[in-house]
Formats: structure tokens, sequence, C-alpha cells
């Protein structure tokens, strides 16, 4: 079996940062977004949350 290496590619999302703790409906189910999280909707409208510092060192902002 070959191993390659991969790139994730280039993708823009929207994403809001949660203060409450709040029930996030994902494709996987239901998870619980804590204050702190970021809330993620992706390219295809799904949404689900994310560690503040996964999120962070992720993404990055977009100028608008």
């Amino acid at each position: 079996m070959e191993v390659k290496k991969y790139r994730k590619r280039p993708v823009i999302v929207e994403a809001y940062r949660t203060e409450t703790a709040v029930v996030v409906h994902t494709l996987e189910g239901e998870l619980t977004a804590q204050p702190g999280d970021y809330i993620i909707t992706g390219v295809a409208g799904e949404q689900y949350p994310c560690k503040a510092e996964i999120f962070e060192a992720t993404y990055e902002e977009m100028e608008e």
C-alpha cells in the first residue's frame, strides 16, 4: 500500500463564537457547544461546533 500526502482544500466557512452552551444538530447527531466554542456552517449548510483553540489554529479571518 502506497502512502500519499494530501493537503486540505481551501474552503470558506461562516462561523460565530457562542457565549452560552448550545445544542448543535450535526450530520452525526446532536453535539453540545460550550461557551467560547465556535459554531461553523460548512459549504453544504451543515453546522458543527469546534473548540476555540482548534478553530483558531485552523482558520483565519477573511477581510470583507
